[in-house]
């Protein structure tokens, strides 16, 4: 069962203090080059290469976009210019969509990635995915690189308007999501969409969050279910409640900043059993945490290197999102 934000449209957002002294980075400052676009992803979806070396087709309409991206065969999809979608398109395993430009992407409708393997998704503006469609929906699959892509909405209409921007679930694992920027939504990115689902999704739902912008994302930033989530190097601005880990899941919320948020991490709410939480390097901005249960995952079975909050910052909100590769 999904829960959020009560029907009426919050008007509680407060400007919360920014000077609280940015905590000491957990692990080492990344190089200059922080801000440039990674040729693979980092963190969970570590090895994902979609459709690798396969040589690219561009596609403008709708009807080639589908019929490109159909089957498992490795290939390489550009989408060019601003695709209107009605509801969801399947993307096949071993694919690479590549938006053109800074402007080319989906709106109205999303992508779905049902029962698949080995997909990237890069650089493309996904707007206002009418329910029942997310903008991306991660369904029963796995090695997924979310990155470079721009998520927004709007917040005029009733919470439900829209489904979710990007939402992983039923036993999907092996995720990152990085670089992209999430903006006017009410519901950002949910993993694992009900407590009811504990038998497929325990010991799945593995994803790793780096380098995104949330503004004006109301919560799910993400809200996690018995999985396991890496969040670091984010910058949220905007929200009622950020980071929820819920139904045991485990997160480790690193080196991130917050700004007018009220609640930056939970591992309470909405749901009968609580979430474990490991907070370390975060600058609040004046934010509560309410965190129930401190969890077991503090170090990702990964290689990273992230950058102190200090400097988050200015890489997220100059290499975050669409148009930056």
């Amino acid at each position: 069962m999904r829960t959020g934000p009560p029907r009426a449209h919050p008007q509680r957002f407060v400007l919360l203090a920014a000077s609280a002294a940015l905590a000491t980075a957990a692990v080492t400052v990344l190089p200059s080059s922080a801000g440039a676009a990674e040729s693979s992803p980092i963190g969970f979806g570590a090895g994902t290469t979609g459709g690798g070396g396969a040589g690219a087709v561009t596609v403008s309409t709708l009807a080639a976009f589908k019929t490109a991206v159909t089957g498992s065969t490795a290939k390489v999809v550009k989408v060019n210019g601003l695709i209107p979608l009605s509801g969801q398109v399947d993307i096949g395993s071993n694919t690479t969509v590549l938006g053109v430009g800074s402007s080319s992407g989906f709106t109205g409708g999303g992508l779905r990635l049902k029962k698949v393997t080995n997909v990237v998704i890069r650089n493309l503006n996904i707007s206002k995915p009418l329910k029942p469609a997310d903008g991306i929906e991660v369904q029963a699959s796995t090695k997924v690189w979310i990155d470079h892509n721009s998520f927004s909405a709007d917040r005029d209409h009733d919470k439900d308007y829209y489904d979710g921007l990007l939402d992983i679930n039923h036993a999907s694992d092996f995720v990152t999501v990085s670089w992209n920027t999430f903006k006017d939504h009410y519901k950002g990115s949910l993993v694992g969409h009900s407590d009811n689902n504990a038998g497929q999704d325990t010991g799945h739902l593995r994803v790793t969050y780096h380098h995104n912008y949330f503004g004006n994302v109301y919560s799910r930033i993400p809200s996690l279910r018995f999985g396991t989530g890496h969040f670091y190097d984010n910058y949220v601005v905007g929200a009622e409640t950020a980071v929820h880990s819920r139904m045991g899941a485990q997160m480790l919320v690193e080196n991130n900043v917050f700004r007018s948020t009220l609640v930056a991490v939970t591992t309470k709410r909405d749901s009968d059993v609580d979430g474990y939480a490991n907070l370390t390097g975060n600058d609040l901005g004046g934010a509560a945490t309410e965190v129930s249960r401190v969890g077991t995952f503090t170090k990702p079975p990964y290689s990273y290197t992230a950058e102190p909050a200090s400097s988050v910052v200015a890489s997220v909100t100059s290499g975050a999102g669409a148009g930056r590769l």
